[in-house]
């Protein structure tokens, strides 16, 4: 522990090791748990000396844990720490006060460790108290210098000194007022009662102390003149306890020192001292009253106080506003001037009220502190006055100059508008230089400030309740105030276009409803009586008469506040003229029959007469003097007066406009004033709160007939809206009757049906007719009117206002449903009318006439068309769910029918939009009416009903709950028009997509009761159910516009069986699969079926199944069992299930047979038990199914052997041995991909199956020997198939003579097919050669086409056979060559090279042949090339198995083909062909990488770039350019890459990722890069080829390739951070651009980016930016230096640096290392760990030493080249040499180890005394490594050529740089 003590000593000011202190503070509190208290006690006082140091530290941490520290050490010591408490009491006492809470807080917890009971911690301060207050007072005395050591801050000192001096002053305050003061004054302590044993000696110790303190430290005001505010703030406090405990220490002779700081602290600014300068003011001023007398209170309180005031306490609202009333209390009246005082005071106060951004709660204490004062200066009048009429005189001054002319005025002041900031003046000259300003004159500077508009509310109460008090205290002092009230009041009523009358007119509005909150709450009658009454009488005249909105709605305010029957009878009170007989003489309440009379013979007439600005105003007064007892009757007296039916217009009984507007204004009003008084309390108390209480016949009246008239007016639709009601949902209470409204929304829904029945539209009039319709006369009416527009729009604006109200009448009415299908159909008619619209050139097409009118028309519908849309758009799916049942039946029958209609009969707008409209509408349907799964499955049933145009398959049976199929009777043509279906298949796959497979297909029982009896039952007797059967018809059906069963449907379906609970699901399958067969086995005779293949079926190869059953079957099995959906159990099932029903009894069913092999194909399979990855000689059946199935397919197998062989079928014969035989060939599945990758077979068979398949085989070999084998197609494909089955599962069994024959056909095969391919090319040459000038594109086009026909795809599926069986043969050689080195064996190569040679030669050829035909073609036009392209794709298994032969060929086969190409003699060659075929319009990607391959590798590889002269010499593989290193003449690429390498335009940037122009070229650059890899290093050819890159690429391919790499997420995710998920595309670049820094080679990303996508384009584009740096360092660094944008280089030099630089500096490092430079001359030494390497060149007595400085980025970044020792060398010298050292290895794209020969062989020309270039410097040029041969005739001196054509190109001359002679 001592050690530990010692450590706390050794803190090193200068380095501040502030944790070495809290780890030794944090050991010693760990041992202090562990050690007893009487070895603690040793270290006590070595402690006590830490702990005082500690305390004062100006690190917190430190301070924290010492009290920690503390803690544990009482703990541990116990009563062993009372004989060292007087040493720690001090500075324990002094750390209770830290200014840091936490710190203070943690003290505190160690004290009451050491002192649990308040009585203790008290004890131990009484015994301790001298100490304490000795520690204290050493602390006061404590300067910044004495407090730590010289290495401390400055600034650290000055806060350490304030807060151990304003600490100790707060313990000094505390520890006297807990010692002197009382016990209930006892800070901490107010629960000890009894008196401690020692407290009087204390007390007595405690005073004494002070005393001396207090006069030690002048008063302690010295600390008042800090600027620490918590110093000021403690002092404050320190002298509030002397005042409170030793008031005897304050004498006269230090008074005249004391009072002036005191009294004058109001120029204290900061707000937390404010708390404790209030406590010590306040106290001083009630201890020693006579302090005043010791200060000059104008110069010393009065201006201090004024600024105090004037700048809002400055900050200290809460604290300072509180005590001023106290303060006033304080203050001797004979001190100051009464008057001038409070106004001076006051002025000041108001004027501070906003001067530092007051809180709402900070204003609410001003207005409390200042009505407070008011009041206050009003009741102690007496002590600035004597006499009445004095106090009378100071009373009306504060009223009138505070009152009226401060605060009422600055409160009319206020703005009413909308802005939530109102505008107050204030006076801007300072009170105290002119304090008489305020009572003589109103300033006339203003200053406009903004303050907060809740500012108003709280004035306006603040001006009330000092209203309140006058009154109570001196009522007479009302009379001013109450005249300049009614005088505003006037004014407003007089001036009625005046806008700041208006905004005075709410300001009272506002203080009339305060009144009414505070005033009539408290039943006090004094403000109408002498306020608003006398206002009211003289005004009530003028507001008659003028008919001022603002005056009448000060009349309504005054109403809603007072209630009716009390205005007018302070009305009649005031003026009993105005109301003729009656009046009243305030005694008692106004009779009924009086207040009726004047309510119906004064102010309904002119409340529901005023003009249009005044009548929204009137009718709010008219509403506002409704009495709830007299309700009913003044209903009746406004509607008869309204409505006056007997004298209303010309027409006898109708209404006129304006008496409608009124009423519609009216009843509006009447019904906010329903929802106000709704949301009230005594809602049932009230009349006027039901609504039934306001009906009315005429009423009534008025609506039906403003409805049924027609034209309308401008105000009917809103008088109908607001006796409806129903706006929104929440308001649905109608002043109407129930027959009302139903006459009223049957005359709405016959306008709206009218103009559904006038659509364009088939399926909208369709719609309309569904509609109730009972009056068809007038229907006819409207449609013969031209009103019909005008009559809707009525019909929408009405239900725009009230269609909520439906809801409280749709049980039993047809016209809630009726109504709510309107609104939909007629929306959707708009949806259609945009779509028809927008996809049209001429937008009145097909919806619109030819005359203008008509054009008219359809606009106005579709403008009513979007309104009505914005009307659904309000209304929620909550509201058409809570309609009735029957409602909702109904609603959606009609929807669904309307949307069946559209989708069969609309042919004016594209299927497209058809489908997308009513997919929308569907699932809208659905949406709004479905609240549980049985009305969804009844409205899809409904939808997915069974017609005459659907479905076109499979007929479902909608009565049974299981929803079982049939099919449709008749026989349906594939080649039907089923536009209708298919749109409505597509909409069903778009539901299915929204709503999901479970809720469209199938269907499992919800948990959720049903509301319905029916439902009940439904659900109870079925839980599941199944639309399998619609499955089907999607799948029938195949494609549809947007979607095919095979691109999206099959995926779906798949994604659904794969999750979830599988038991539904599976009888889905099941069902699915059923159907399938069933009908396939029904259809299966209809469409031709071809079997062309040996291998699985392929998207492509489906297509070609032409019955709908048999195609959606097999494309269905397929995805079952590859996805893994179904088993091998599931395939044993099916194929049992299908052999059975092969046979009908004894005899062939004819249909089974036909569709068995292709289901067979995909079932074989499934049904195989090959292991992966080994390939079993004998394999035995291992279960009874498989000996079933073995048995089954022998028996199949010895049935086609006793047909005759194929080679003697006739044409007509073998309908049923084709089909056997393609049911035997189906049983033996073979792997898409041939070769060594087929040697796993699909499927294990046993040897005497084995057996059968051989003699099926060798049956055919036998035949065929006959010269009259047949050569029938139908027996080429079977014998091609055959072949290839037998290779692959008896090759083991061959003889030779069975190779033989295979070998010969295969090489038939592929030859004949050769044969048409070159007469393809071969015609395609002529077409484009021999073309006229008359030949036009088209015609070049067409003869094209014309050449293209000569491709049989018959003979092409046969090669394509042979081209599997040989790739299995060649396979099998690889394998058996490998294993097995038996001269004997039939499969040595020897026996086959030649054969196999020829084989592979035709592959060449054939792959050749179309590239050519393409680069012909291209040559002309490019749709031409599109042309050959095309005729690829419909056989893209047969090119991938020719690309395959390809790659796998030798280089002697490859060469060969070339040659004959060569001598082939077409317009184009073997190059172009190549490159047409990588670039192709219509791209094979196998083939791509097939011509890549080739041009990448030898013997292509050297001609594919490069544009040579001279002819290509076979078989040379070294570099044939014969270009003179010496010959400075241009180097050109081919044409075909050049377009991609120097003239790529700049768009390429801003096409997709994935587009095919990226790909080429990416392609071309990875050509360009893998060609200058593979050349020689020194070849002048390939430096050449370099320069021209350098000078000619376009740079923009950089750019392209960082679009592909995600650089932004590069930093953000830090590439090599293993924890964190690396984006695909940034690891793929990063992994890519390293491994072809490494390998040099581009092939493997090459070969993976087919089918492209954007992670492989990134891999692609990571390796070409990585070979770029290993190839071509100088030209990325030239793009690099030229990039601006900072962001993006710092991006990509982060990347190089973390994945290219490290192999690439690796590289380099290692190839300087092995270089051999064979010269004494010449050294070189590399240090791999600094990435230097040091070249060191001797030469006689001179030399040098160049370092060479590789950075962490390079080569992004140039090498760094510094001379470290020259020795005999000039400095001009030195630093030439030093500079062509940087610019050879800045310029060299390359190996550094060559720049830096090339640098060594310049230093040996120049010393041989070659010249160097006079431009450059140099001997050997820097780029291109010549030597100056170009000499000047004048000078003679020699340039490099590139130096002087730079010179020329830059000077614009052509004289010599040096004589400047003529060159």
């Amino acid at each position: 522990m001592a050690q530990h003590l010692k450590r706390l000593a050794r803190k090193d000011p200068t380095t501040k090791d502030i944790n070495g202190v809290l780890k030794a503070l944090t050991s010693l509190s760990m041992l202090l748990k562990q050690k007893s208290g009487k070895d603690i006690v040793l270290i006590v006082p070595q402690w006590a000396f830490e702990y005082k140091r500690l305390l004062m530290d100006y690190n917190r941490e430190v301070r924290r844990a010492t009290h920690d520290t503390m803690t544990n050490l009482v703990l541990a010591a116990g009563r062993d720490l009372a004989l060292h408490l007087k040493s720690l009491m001090g500075p324990w006492w002094f750390s209770q006060f830290d200014p840091v809470p936490e710190v203070a807080q943690c003290a505190k917890r160690s004290l009451q460790a050491a002192f649990p009971a308040p009585e203790k911690r008290l004890d131990a301060l009484i015994l301790c108290t001298s100490e304490i207050f000795m520690y204290l007072d050493e602390n006061l005395k404590l300067t910044p210098q004495s407090m730590s050591d010289k290495a401390t801050a400055l600034d650290e000192l000055e806060e350490m000194h304030q807060q151990v001096i304003s600490s100790s002053l707060l313990a000094l305050s505390t520890l006297i007022d807990i010692l002197v003061g009382s016990q209930l004054d006892r800070p901490g302590f107010e629960s000890i009662t009894a008196e401690p044993k020692h407290a009087s000696k204390a007390r007595a110790t405690a005073i004494s102390f002070a005393e001396k303190l207090f006069s030690s430290h002048r008063y302690f005001l010295d600390f008042l003149k800090s600027q620490s505010p918590a110093i000021r703030s403690a002092t404050y406090s320190m002298l509030r306890s002397c005042i409170k405990n030793i008031p005897h220490a304050f004498k006269e002779e230090n008074m005249k020192t004391l009072a002036p700081t005191i009294l004058g602290a109001f120029q204290e600014k900061d707000p937390s001292c404010h708390l404790s300068m209030w406590d010590a003011m306040l106290l001083f001023c009630k201890r020693f009253p006579e302090c005043w007398r010791a200060v000059n209170v104008q110069k010393i309180l009065l201006n201090r106080l004024w600024h105090f005031l004037r700048n809002g306490c400055f900050g200290s609202q809460q604290i300072s506003y509180p005590s001023l009333v106290l303060f006033l209390d304080s203050l001797p009246p004979k001190e100051i001037e009464g008057e001038k005082f409070f106004l001076d005071f006051f002025q000041n106060l108001w004027i501070g009220r906003n001067a530092s951004n007051p809180s709402n709660a900070d204003q609410v204490v001003f207005f409390q502190a200042f009505k407070e004062c008011f009041l206050w200066g009003l009741c102690n009048v007496s002590r600035y006055c004597n006499g009445v009429d004095a106090i009378n005189h100071f009373r009306v001054a504060l009223v009138d100059n505070v009152l009226i002319k401060l605060l009422w005025h600055d409160y009319m002041s206020f703005s009413s508008s909308k802005n939530e900031d109102v505008v107050l003046w204030r006076n801007s000259k300072d009170p105290s230089e002119s304090s008489t300003q305020l009572v003589h004159k109103r300033p006339m500077d203003k200053q406009n400030i903004k303050y907060p508009k809740s500012d108003a509310q709280h004035l306006g109460k603040c001006i009330f309740e000092i209203l309140s008090g006058i009154y109570f205290l001196d009522r007479d002092q009302l009379s001013a105030f109450c005249a300049t009230f009614q005088e505003n009041c006037l004014e407003i009523v007089k001036q009625t276009e005046n806008i700041e009358k208006t905004e005075n007119v709410e300001q009272i509005i506002r203080f009339l409803a305060l009144m009414g909150q505070y005033a009539v709450l408290k039943d006090e009658n004094w403000p109408l009586i002498h306020l608003v009454g006398p206002m009211l009488s003289k005004s009530f005249p003028l507001i008659r008469s003028l008919a001022s909105p603002d005056a009448v709605r000060l009349l309504s305010a005054a109403v809603s506040v007072f209630g009716p029957r009390k205005i007018i009878q302070e009305l009649i009170h005031n003026k009993g003229h105005s109301f003729g007989h009656l009046s009243y003489d305030g005694g008692e309440k106004l009779g009924q029959e009086d207040f009726l009379h004047i309510f119906k013979e004064i102010f309904t007439p002119w409340c529901l007469h005023g003009n249009d600005s005044s009548i929204n105003a009137q009718l709010d007064l008219l509403l506002a003097l409704f009495e709830d007892e007299y309700f009913a009757e003044q209903w009746c007296i406004v509607i008869t007066h309204a409505t006056k039916v007997e004298s209303c217009g010309s027409k006898p009984g109708s209404l006129d406009s304006n008496q409608i507007a009124v009423l519609a204004v009216l009843m509006e009003k009447a019904r906010e004033k329903l929802k106000e008084r709704k949301v009230g309390v005594d809602f049932n108390h009230h009349q006027d709160c039901q609504p039934d209480h306001w009906h009315h016949e005429l009423l009534d009246f008025a609506a039906v007939s403003v409805t049924s008239s027609l034209p309308h007016g401008t105000s009917d639709s809103q008088f109908i809206r607001a006796v409806l009601g129903g706006s929104t949902e929440d308001d649905q209470a109608s002043f109407l009757s129930r027959d009302a409204m139903i006459l009223i929304f049957k005359d709405v829904l016959k306008k709206l049906q009218t103009f559904i029945m006038a659509s364009s539209f088939i399926w909208v009039k369709d719609a309309g007719s569904l509609l109730a319709v009972q009056a068809v006369d007038s229907i006819t009416e409207l449609e013969s009117s031209i009103n019909m527009l005008e009559a809707a729009q009525f019909a929408l604006e009405v239900l725009d206002g009230s269609f909520f109200c439906l809801k409280t009448f749709c049980e039993g009415s047809d016209l809630v449903p009726c109504l709510s299908a309107a609104l939909f159909i007629i929306g959707w008619e708009c949806n259609m009318a945009n779509e028809l619209v927008n996809s049209s050139d001429d937008q009145s097409m097909e919806i619109n006439s030819s005359d203008d009118q008509s054009m008219e028309i359809t606009k106005a519908r579709m403008n009513f068309g979007e309104a009505l849309l914005s009307l659904r758009g309000k209304i929620s799916n909550a509201f058409w769910q809570s309609l009735s049942i029957p409602s909702q039946k109904r609603l959606g029958s009609i929807l669904i029918l309307t949307i069946r209609s559209a989708i069969f009969k609309e042919d004016k707008v594209n299927a497209n939009e058809i489908i997308s409209l009513c997919s929308l509408w569907m699932a809208e349907v659905l949406e709004c009416l479905c609240q549980d799964q049985y009305q969804e499955q009844n409205f899809l049933d409904l939808f997915l009903a069974n017609s005459d145009v659907w479905p076109l398959w499979i007929m479902p049976d909608s009565g049974c709950a299981k929803r079982t199929a049939s099919f449709k009777i008749k026989e349906v043509s594939i080649k039907t028009n089923t536009s209708g279906s298919h749109k409505f298949v597509a909409i069903i796959e778009k539901l299915i997509f929204a709503l999901g497979i479970d809720r469209v297909i199938t269907v499992c029982g919800s948990n959720t009761l049903s509301p319905t009896e029916e439902a009940s039952k439904e659900l109870a007797t079925s839980c599941f159910y199944s639309r399998a059967w619609l499955a089907a018809e999607i799948l029938c059906t195949w494609k549809w516009e947007g979607g095919s069963a095979l691109g999206s449907f099959l995926p779906l379906l798949c994604s659904y069986a794969k999750s979830g609970n599988s038991s539904p699901k599976e009888g889905l399958l099941d069902s699915i699969v059923n159907i399938l067969l069933d009908g396939a086995l029904v259809y299966g005779a209809s469409g031709e079926l071809r079997f062309f293949n040996v291998w699985p079926i392929s998207s492509d190869e489906r297509e070609i199944i032409e019955e709908p059953f048999l195609r959606a079957l097999v494309s269905f099995l397929i995805i079952l069992f590859t996805e893994n959906i179904w088993g091998r159990d599931q395939a044993v099932i099916l194929f049992g299930l299908l052999a059975n029903k092969l046979f009908i009894g004894e005899s062939v069913n004819a249909e089974c047979l036909r569709i068995l092999p292709l289901i067979l194909s995909v079932l074989i399979r499934p049904l195989g038990s090959t292991v992966s990855g080994e390939l079993h000689r004998d394999a035995f059946p291992t279960s009874h199914e498989e000996n079933q199935i073995c048995d089954t397919i022998k028996d199949w197998i010895q049935r086609t052997l006793l047909f005759p062989p194929l080679a003697a079928w006739e044409t007509g014969q073998g309908h049923h041995m084709e089909e056997w035989l393609h049911l035997v060939l189906s049983c033996y599945p073979l792997t898409v991909v041939g070769g060594s990758k087929a040697l796993n077979l699909e499927r294990d068979i046993d040897p005497v199956e084995r057996s059968l398949l051989l003699d099926l085989f060798r049956k055919q070999k036998h035949a065929a020997k006959s010269a009259a084998a047949s050569q029938l197609p139908v027996v080429q494909i079977l014998l091609s198939k055959l072949i290839a089955v037998s290779v692959g599962y008896c090759w083991t069994e061959f003889s030779e003579e069975d190779w033989e024959f295979v070998l010969f056909h295969l090489r038939r095969w592929i030859e004949s097919v050769v044969v048409m391919m070159e007469e393809v090319a071969e015609n395609v040459n002529d077409v484009i050669i021999n073309r006229s000038s008359s030949d036009d594109k088209e015609v070049i086009l067409k003869k094209l086409e014309h050449a293209a026909l000569l491709l049989d795809s018959l003979r092409i599926n046969v090669a394509r056979n042979a081209l599997y069986a040989f790739s299995l043969f060649s396979g099998f050689t690889e394998l058996q060559n490998a294993e097995d080195a038996d001269n004997s064996n039939p499969l040595r190569r020897e026996r086959w090279d030649l054969v196999k040679d020829r084989i592979v030669e035709g592959i060449l050829r054939l792959f050749f042949s179309t590239g050519v035909a393409e680069a012909i073609a291209s040559s002309s036009y490019t749709e031409a090339s599109s042309v050959i392209a095309s005729t690829r794709l419909d056989h893209p298994h047969f090119w991938d198995l020719i690309a395959s032969s390809i790659v796998d060929s030798s280089l002697h086969a490859r060469d060969r083909a070339v040659r004959s190409v060569e001598l082939w003699g077409l317009s184009k060659g073997p190059i172009s062909s190549l490159y047409a075929i990588l670039f192709s319009s219509k791209p094979v990607p196998s083939l791509q990488y097939a011509a890549y391959f080739i041009l990448a590798t030898e013997p292509v590889s050297n001609s594919a770039i490069i544009n040579k002269g001279t002819t290509y010499l076979v078989g040379n593989t070294t570099d044939t350019c014969d270009i003179d290193s010496s010959s400075e003449e241009g180097i050109q690429l081919r044409e075909d890459i050049s377009c991609m390498i120097e003239k790529l335009p700049y768009e390429i940037l801003e096409v997709d990722l994935v587009a095919q122009q990226r790909v080429y070229v990416f392609l071309a650059w990875s050509l360009l890069l893998s060609h200058l890899l593979s050349s020689p290093s020194s070849s002048p050819t390939r430096e050449r080829l370099i320069q021209h890159i350098q000078e000619s690429a376009n740079s923009t391919i950089l750019d392209c390739i960082f679009q592909h790499i995600p650089l932004e997420l590069s930093s953000a995710y830090g590439l090599k951070k293993k924890d964190i998920e690396i984006p695909a595309e940034l690891l793929e670049a990063a992994t890519a651009a390293a491994r072809a820094i490494s390998t040099g080679s581009l092939l493997f990303d090459v070969e993976s980016l087919w089918p492209v996508g954007s992670v492989k384009m990134a891999s692609l584009a990571g390796a070409i930016f990585g070979l770029m740096l290993r190839v071509l360092p100088a030209y990325v660094r030239q793009w690099f230096s030229d990039l601006r944008d900072r962001s993006a280089s710092s991006l990509i030099e982060s990347f190089t640096k973390s994945w290219c630089s490290p192999p690439l500096i690796a590289d380099e490092l290692s190839q300087i290392k092995k270089a051999s430079f064979a010269d004494e001359n010449f050294s070189v030494s590399v240090s791999k760990s600094a990435n230097e390497v040091v070249a060191t060149y001797t030469k006689d007595e001179t030399g040098m030493d160049l370092v060479i400085r590789l950075p962490q980025s390079y080569p992004l970044r140039s090498v760094d080249v510094d001379c470290t020792r020259s020795l005999g060398i000039s400095e001009v010298k030195q630093r030439k040499w030093l500079l062509s050292m940087i610019s050879f290895v800045r310029n060299q794209n390359g190996a550094l180890a060559e720049a830096i020969r090339i640098w060594k062989n310049n230093f040996d020309k120049e010393f041989e005394g070659v010249e160097e270039c006079p431009i450059c410097y140099s001997v050997i040029h820097t780029v291109n490594h010549s030597l100056p041969r170009l000499a000047c005739k004048t000078c003679k001196h020699k340039f490099h050529s590139a130096c002087l054509y730079k010179w020329f190109s830059t000077s614009h001359k052509s004289t010599c740089p040096l004589c400047q002679s003529p060159f």
